[in-house]
């Protein structure tokens, strides 16, 4: 059986900026916020965190910063994939340096490798990086999706100790733990099926919501654990529309937007990316008025 990297929840953070560049004192700020909120792990460059437009020596500071921040409180986990294998491995050493205690790699993207591509891309890096690895499939912005043959070969890897799987696709989630068990942790990889894929079996989620909710995605992530769907049901029903606010515009547009709002300076998200239509901030404005608590 594989040690888990984690269980529970874990925030996919986002990256705050002042003036363009990374607001390093806001970061910490946000690690402490997540902590004492009782989460149990934390991404930094992941999707979220703006990984695709993050310098990596950016990265590396972050990852660093985050370390002093967490203090060993919550896991670490660096954001290191890429659609470069050789890429994606020199980065991740370098991770591996500063301290990191795990990697979130998502599936190559734009490539479209074939399966045994995917194969010898996990194969190769878990080889050369000697640390816990959870591979990341969301075939919505990569435009690979994982099967579950890949799945079957993955679990053989040792360090390669989960996934975040960020489809929609509910009988797949069930069939990967099925077929694998405990030598692939599952981890949800959308807010609002976090209970569901729970009740299947998942060990936790990888969120977005959290860096607005903690408090609350900690409770219901929580009653999941202790087996009480009646009480993580209701929770996940009660936050659906933070969930669908979260992703009224890509993602992270809409929880940066929120977080500003709520007193976090966190800056807007780095181009391409933009911010809020007019629409969309009145949804925003209009829902954290009536959930004063999340503040």
């Amino acid at each position: 059986m594989k040690k888990k990297l984690f269980t529970g929840l874990c925030t996919a953070l986002v990256t705050p900026f002042l003036d363009g560049k990374v607001n390093y004192p806001m970061l910490d700020i946000l690690i402490r916020r997540q902590i004492d909120a009782g989460v149990t792990a934390i991404v930094l460059t992941g999707t979220t965190g703006e990984g695709s437009t993050l310098l990596d020596e950016e990265k590396l500071m972050i990852y660093r910063r985050g370390l002093h921040a967490a203090q060993g409180q919550c896991r670490i986990i660096a954001g290191t994939g890429s659609n470069d294998t050789a890429h994606t491995m020199e980065l991740s050493r370098q991770a591996q340096r500063c301290g990191v205690d795990g990697l979130l790699i998502v599936t190559p993207y734009y490539n479209k490798a074939t399966p045994t591509g995917l194969v010898k891309h996990y194969t190769m890096l878990a080889e050369q990086v000697p640390l816990p690895i959870l591979a990341y499939n969301v075939p919505g912005r990569t435009g690979v999706d994982i099967p579950c043959s890949v799945y079957r070969e993955l679990a053989k890897i040792p360090n390669l100790v989960g996934v975040k799987e960020a489809s929609t696709d509910l009988v797949k989630i069930a069939r990967i733990i099925a077929e694998n068990g405990r030598a692939l942790p599952v981890y949800s990889g959308n807010d609002d099926l976090t209970v569901a894929a729970m009740s299947l079996g998942a060990s936790g989620v990888i969120s977005v919501a959290s860096n607005v909710a903690p408090l609350q995605m900690n409770a219901m992530v929580t009653a999941a654990r202790n087996g009480d769907y009646d009480l993580a049901g209701l929770m996940q029903r009660k936050l659906l529309p933070l969930t669908d606010l979260m992703f009224c515009q890509v993602n992270p547009i809409p929880v940066k937007a929120a977080l500003c709002r709520m007193g976090y300076d966190v800056g807007e998200c780095r181009m391409p990316l933009d911010g809020l239509t007019p629409e969309h901030e009145a949804r925003m404005d209009a829902f954290l008025q009536e959930n004063q608590e999340l503040s």
